[in-house]
Parts: C-alpha cells; sequence; structure tokens
C-alpha cells in the first residue's frame, strides 16, 4: 500500500473540452474576415471613413486571431496535497515576501492581514520566513508588524488547533459564527473565539490609533523605532529588523518574520517594486536561502490554508524545467471578480496550455535558482561549478561577482541556491550586517541584477517582463487553481484608481513591446514557443488597441457630422456582414459570462468597463510610451489606492456594501477628460442630427441609421460619463473637465467639417 501511494503523482492535468468555443471562435474568425474581404471589395466606391474603418477591423481581425491562438488548448491542474508526506521525506522551505510602499494608499492593518494569514498557513513553521518591504520607510508599518507579531503568538496555534480555513483575521471574524458545527460550537472554542476577537479588535485600534497620532503629531522615534529618525522616503539607509526569530526550529512554532526597508538615495534609481523585490531576495538569500519563494502584495492574504502545499504539488511532483514558478489567479473579495474569473477562465487557462501562465505579479512562487538567472538546461561540471550551455560560459567565482554583486556573503549563499543545497540551516540573526550591504542602494551597480540576475528592470510591469525573461529561456510556468482560492486581493477603490491601474499596466505592456525583450525577439533569439510568444503579443499589444477603438468610436460621429458613412446601408446586402459580427460577438461573450455564473448585468457592464478603459487609460498609456521614447517624459510606477474595509469589522462594523460603491468618482484628471471628450463628441453627432444641421451629401452616400446607432450605443457604454454631466460633488464630473472636453469636440467638429471639405 505504501508503495502504491509513493507511486501516485501529486498532480493532475486536466484538459478541459472546448468543442463549442473552438466553433464558436471559428465561426466569428470567418464573419470578421467576411467583413474585410467586403470592404476590399467596395473600397472604390466609399470615401476615406471606409478606409479607416478596414483598418480597424483589420486590427480587430488581428487581435481576435492572437485570442483563438492563445486559449485553443486549455488546462489545469488538479493537485493532491494529502500525498505530499508520502513522496517527500522533508518539505522544503519557502521564503514569503510581502510588499507595500505607502502606508496612506495602502493602510498597515491590510498588510497586517496579509502577513497573519501567510504566517498561519498550515506548512511546518521552521520551514518558512515572512519578510516585509516597506519602501515607504514608515515607522508605522515597523510598529504595526510589531504588534501583529504579538498578536501572531495567539492567533497561529488557534488557526491550527481549530483548522480554521480563513486566515486573514479580519475575514474571519466576517464569518457568521452560526455556521460553524461540531467541536467548533465547544464551549472552549467559544471562549477562545471570543479572546481572539478582542484581542483582534486590540490590535486594529492600536494601529489605528498609531496612525493618527502619526498624521497628527509623528512618530515618538525612540526605542527601536529610533532607525526611522531623519529618514524621508526617498532618502534613507537600509534598515532591517528580526521582529520574530524561531531560533529553537521548531515546526509547529512562529515562522520568522523580518522587516525590510531598502536603502534609497537620490542618485540612485531604485527601480520601484521591481527594485524592492531583488533587495527582499538577496536579504532572505543570506537570511534563510530557501529553495522557494512566494511574493504577495500587501493587500493579497492567504485565502487558503493549504496554498503553500498546492503549489509544492506542482514543484515537486514536475520536472525541474516545467516548473520555473507557480501562479495563483488574481481574484478580489471586496468587487465582484468577473471579468478576472473570465480571463482566467477562457484565456488563462489557454496560456496554461502552452508554455505555463504569465507571472502576474502577486500570488507566484518561484524557484529561487531561475530567479538567479539560471537557465534549464544548466549543467555542472567536474568541479561543481555551473556551466552554461547557452551563453558558454563557466560560472566561477569572478562570474559570480559580476552576476550577483560583492558580498561574498550572498555569493556563497547564491552558490548554494544554484547548486541545490536546501539542507543548510541558517539563522537569520547571524546576517544582520551582511543584508544590510545587499540591501544598499549602490549594490547593484555594475551587477548583473535587473538585467539578468532577479526582477527585470525596464517596465512598470515588471512581473510580465520577468515573467517573459524566464520562459524566453526555455521554461515552463505551474497554475495553481485550488478551491477556495489560494489569495484573494483588495480592488482598486474607484474609478480613478481602476483607470490609474490600468494606465500604468498598458504603460509598462507597451513599454516591453518596444524593447529588446520583446516577445517577438524572445522567439526568434531565445526558447520562447511561438504560441506563447502570440499570447505574449496579445497582452503586450492592448495599449495599442486603444488608437483603433478611439478611431472606431470617432467614425459614427464624424459621418453623422459630415452626412458621410462607413457601414452599408439598410437595404444593401452588405449590412448583414457588420452586423452579423456585432450579434455574434456580443452573444459569444454574453453565453461566456452566463455559463461562468455571472448575470447579464455584469456583462453589460463589464463591456461598457472595456470601452471606457480602451479609449481612457490605454490611450494614456500609449501616450506615456511615446513621450518616453521622445524623452520628453519618464514612465512612473504609480500606487493604486487600497481601501480599508477591515477596522470596521473588526470593531463589530458590519460588511454592507456602500450604496454609492457603484458610482464613477471623478476629478481633474486627463482621463477623465478624454473620457468627457467622447462622450460630448457623441452627443454633438447625434443633436446635429436630430436637428438636421447635417451638410447635403453631394451625390454621395449620407449617414444612415447604422452610424445613429452606433453613436448611441457608445453613449450607453459611457453611461457613467453622462451621470457625471448631471451629477455634484465627488460624483459630478468637474466643470474644469467639462469646458476641456466642450473645447476639443469643438476642435474635433471643426476639424471634421474641414477635412470633409477638403
Amino acid at each position: 500500500m505504501a508503495a502504491n501511494l509513493y507511486s501516485l503523482p501529486l498532480y493532475e492535468k486536466i484538459f478541459p473540452k472546448n468543442t463549442t468555443q473552438r466553433v464558436l471562435d471559428i465561426t466569428l474568425l470567418f464573419l470578421l474576415f467576411s467583413l474585410l474581404v467586403y470592404r476590399l471589395l467596395s473600397l472604390r466606391d466609399h470615401e476615406y471613413p471606409w478606409l479607416i474603418a478596414l483598418l480597424c477591423e483589420s486590427y480587430f481581425t488581428i487581435n481576435w486571431v492572437l485570442i483563438i491562438t492563445t486559449r485553443w488548448t486549455p488546462l489545469y491542474y488538479k493537485t493532491f496535497s494529502q500525498l505530499l508526506e508520502q513522496r517527500v521525506q522533508e518539505l522544503p522551505a519557502v521564503d514569503m515576501f510581502v510588499t507595500t510602499a505607502d502606508p496612506m494608499l495602502e493602510p498597515p492593518i491590510i498588510t497586517v492581514n496579509t502577513v497573519l494569514s501567510l504566517m498561519a498557513v498550515d506548512y511546518p513553521a521552521n520551514k518558512l520566513a515572512c519578510y516585509v518591504s516597506d519602501d515607504g520607510c514608515s515607522p508605522l508599518n515597523y510598529y504595526a508588524l510589531v504588534e501583529a507579531s504579538k498578536f501572531a503568538k495567539f492567533w497561529i496555534p488557534f488557526c491550527k488547533k481549530y483548522n480554521v480555513q480563513v486566515r486573514a483575521p479580519f475575514k474571519y471574524f466576517q464569518l457568521d459564527q452560526s455556521v460553524m458545527s461540531g467541536e467548533i460550537q465547544s464551549l472552549e472554542f467559544q471562549q477562545e473565539w471570543k479572546k481572539m476577537k478582542d484581542e483582534y479588535e486590540r490590535l486594529s485600534r492600536n494601529i489605528e490609533d498609531a496612525a493618527r497620532k502619526s498624521e497628527a503629531f509623528g512618530f515618538a522615534l525612540v526605542g527601536e523605532l529610533a532607525v526611522f529618525s531623519n529618514t524621508e522616503r526617498r532618502n534613507h539607509p537600509a534598515i532591517v529588523k528580526i521582529i520574530l526569530e524561531n531560533k529553537d526550529n521548531l515546526s509547529d512554532g512562529i515562522p520568522h518574520l523580518i522587516y525590510i526597508t531598502r536603502e534609497k538615495r537620490p542618485k540612485y534609481p531604485h527601480h520601484y517594486k521591481a527594485g524592492a523585490m531583488n533587495a527582499l531576495t538577496r536579504v532572505s538569500g543570506l537570511m534563510t536561502n530557501a529553495p522557494f519563494m512566494l511574493n504577495v502584495d500587501c493587500d493579497m492574504f492567504a485565502n487558503n490554508p493549504e496554498v503553500v502545499r498546492q503549489a509544492m504539488c506542482l514543484f515537486l511532483g514536475s520536472k525541474e524545467k516545467d516548473c520555473a514558478f507557480v501562479q495563483c489567479p488574481q481574484l478580489y473579495h471586496d468587487s465582484p471578480t468577473d471579468t478576472l474569473v473570465l480571463l482566467h477562465e477562457y484565456v488563462g487557462k489557454g496560456i496554461v496550455g502552452i508554455q505555463g501562465p504569465y507571472y502576474g505579479g502577486s500570488g507566484c512562487f518561484h524557484r529561487r535558482k531561475v530567479i538567479y538567472g539560471l537557465w534549464p538546461d544548466d549543467t555542472k561540471d567536474e568541479s561543481g561549478r555551473y556551466f552554461n550551455s547557452v551563453n558558454g560560459k563557466v560560472d566561477g567565482d569572478e562570474i559570480l561577482v559580476k552576476e550577483f554583486g560583492k558580498s561574498k556573503e550572498f555569493i556563497k549563499s547564491a552558490g548554494h541556491a544554484l547548486k541545490g543545497k536546501t539542507d543548510i540551516r541558517m539563522n537569520p540573526s547571524n546576517s544582520l550586517d551582511a543584508a544590510h550591504q545587499v540591501a544598499g542602494s549602490a549594490y547593484e551597480y555594475g551587477s548583473s541584477w535587473g538585467e539578468k540576475v532577479g526582477w527585470i528592470y525596464g517596465s512598470t510591469v515588471e512581473d510580465i517582463l520577468t515573467g517573459l525573461t524566464i520562459h524566453k529561456k526555455g521554461w515552463r510556468s505551474g497554475y495553481c487553481t485550488p478551491d477556495p482560492p489560494a489569495f484573494l486581493g483588495c480592488a482598486p477603490s474607484g474609478s480613478l484608481a481602476t483607470l490609474t491601474q490600468q494606465k500604468r499596466w498598458s504603460t509598462g505592456l507597451l513599454e516591453i513591446l518596444c524593447s529588446k525583450n520583446n516577445p517577438i525577439s524572445a522567439t526568434l533569439k531565445a526558447n520562447l514557443q511561438f504560441r506563447m510568444c502570440v499570447a505574449y503579443l496579445w497582452i503586450t499589444t492592448w495599449g495599442l488597441r486603444s488608437i483603433f477603438e478611439l478611431c472606431y468610436a470617432a467614425l459614427p460621429a464624424y459621418c453623422i457630422i459630415t452626412n458621410s458613412n462607413f457601414l452599408p446601408k439598410l437595404q444593401e446586402p452588405g449590412i448583414y456582414i457588420p452586423v452579423a459580427v456585432l450579434v455574434m460577438y456580443n452573444l459569444y461573450t454574453l453565453y461566456e459570462y452566463i455559463r461562468t455564473g455571472f448575470s447579464i448585468h455584469s456583462w453589460w457592464i463589464n463591456q461598457s468597463m472595456g470601452r471606457v478603459i480602451a479609449m481612457t487609460s490605454w490611450a494614456f498609456g500609449v501616450l506615456n510610451v511615446v513621450l518616453k521614447h521622445l524623452g520628453l517624459a519618464d514612465t512612473v510606477f504609480e500606487i493604486t489606492q487600497k481601501v480599508d474595509r477591515q477596522s470596521s469589522t473588526a470593531s463589530g462594523g458590519n460588511d454592507n456594501i456602500d450604496e454609492n460603491a457603484s458610482k464613477f468618482i471623478f476629478d481633474e484628471s486627463p482621463v477623465f477628460v478624454a473620457g468627457t471628450t467622447i462622450l460630448l463628441v457623441q452627443l454633438t453627432a447625434l443633436a446635429t442630427c436630430l436637428l438636421g444641421l447635417q451638410p447635403p451629401t453631394g451625390g454621395g452616400q449620407g449617414s444612415g441609421l447604422g452610424e445613429v446607432f452606433c453613436s448611441v450605443l457608445m453613449v450607453l457604454w459611457f453611461r457613467p460619463f453622462v451621470e457625471g454631466l448631471f451629477r455634484k460633488g465627488k460624483y459630478g464630473i468637474p466643470l474644469s473637465t467639462i469646458c476641456k472636453s466642450a473645447a476639443l469636440t469643438s476642435l474635433f467638429v471643426y476639424l471634421s467639417k474641414k477635412c470633409y471639405k477638403v
């Protein structure tokens, strides 16, 4: 029986049938090609709006080809974590990284809950170490972690004693206690539950009080906090503090908890999150040097206590080359996640079936040796040094110094990691001096960090770029989708945060496309598979789509204002092709939503937001990259605000959703100028039609119901902006934004008439 258990796999690959999806994909592709053929055959009989429509529809067709190719062979994994102990003599160690940057935008109580959930996972405590990177050098964050460490000594044993399934305290205490059954309803449990809740409320109050005092009077920087004296957010020394240390190496104890703020100086670039991740990698390499690393954003708590074991099933049950990293889906606990669920269901699983999922920046487990730049076919020579068959170099001491920097202690630990030595016990407190050195702002100078080693620099989406760099070496990646979900995070709070996040993504993705690390180069010069190249092209061209969507959205308004057309007349047989494309696409996407369990309302809201994001955030992302390449501006990593919805729960409040939560919040940001302009252009065109102000056709074909329908559809998609025109306060569009948009609309109308006359 034991032999049979040992032979059982740790995971199973499941290839879901997708015959219906393939048929619908091909049908829609056929309709798109039919539309292009019709446009080409009738091009000479129409004016240049017809040509613009042809160019836009050509791009949409290419984009659809990319999507079909990406999701053609879906795959997901089913793991068997209960077999882990039978298959593995000793579980490997895991270093867990939590990153935060601004206590105002990312409240410390959110970070604390994430840290507590990670430290309490079902995994031997002596195999875990939690590192928190505070890129804002905030004494408030350090204070919050110290307070959390006191609570952790009660919380972690409580979770493991009663097999608590949700180990982020704020989320756990939202659960209805009446649904618990069996021994969970015992008097002992009731008493301990009440004690835990009281302790958590005390922890929350302490952190909230400290935050208020910090804002009003500043922190009293004495004692342990004295190291934060005379520090500025972008100008401070490295600070490494061991808050908790499992000195006795107890498997049922409390994991290490280490606070890190890397050194920042104005004359050295700090490379935003990628730089913070590299500092975490070096410090953890000195202190614990676990062969696997997990990184999560500060708001993404462990929702499944088995998550580490689930990931280990994929790592330990695969050939090393087949699993460089394991990505878990990113989902939210405080907002509808239909768009993310659909992406994971219909696109994400398809990418898994090629070379593995993208690296998503959070909720991802990594092999340390892969992050250190190892290629999958690296081998050792007789002396134990690494010979890389791709670049032909022997990685001796001199090479290691150039790769990893000048710290002898770190080079030694890197050598152990590259050689797979995992049985070396390390005490974090013995490496504090060296840790400060490798967390220095000048440490990376002259090394390969950010170029060949660690998280790769050069884009505001360092995750996609780093994942692409790993995949192009020939590595594959795994996908961990347990039930319940592995991690849950906070959704961007409000419309501005959402649009800002999308702008950053669009900017970073286009930076990758325009760099030497682009997917095409990775396929031609390295080992990125062709279909994986297509998958990366699909995501890195998100920003470019905005150009064609904007042009296509402007066509109906232009045609109405100038009394021209870009669609066939209703009496022409050709009208059936664009109508078929429109109906087919919308019914198909609606089918995907309903099949996944979401409502028609969710489908409509996301169709609307998709258009808004593409024509505002993504367009500004393109503009950012253009200005960067012209040397007129540089891209900036913008942190999205996380709303603290946890404190009210801790203090006994309920989780009622604000009735205004779904409303757009406007300010004077340029993204809202763009959206308001698009709306006003469509309204102006419709008013021109209704008031009979269109010029005569002059013998040509004037605009018809098709153009009017498209313009009305645009207004419906931009309904949040329509409502913003009539609301006041933060839910209304500022007068200055309306004035700017009105001026741009007038310019559009003037240029449209001018171009038409020409």
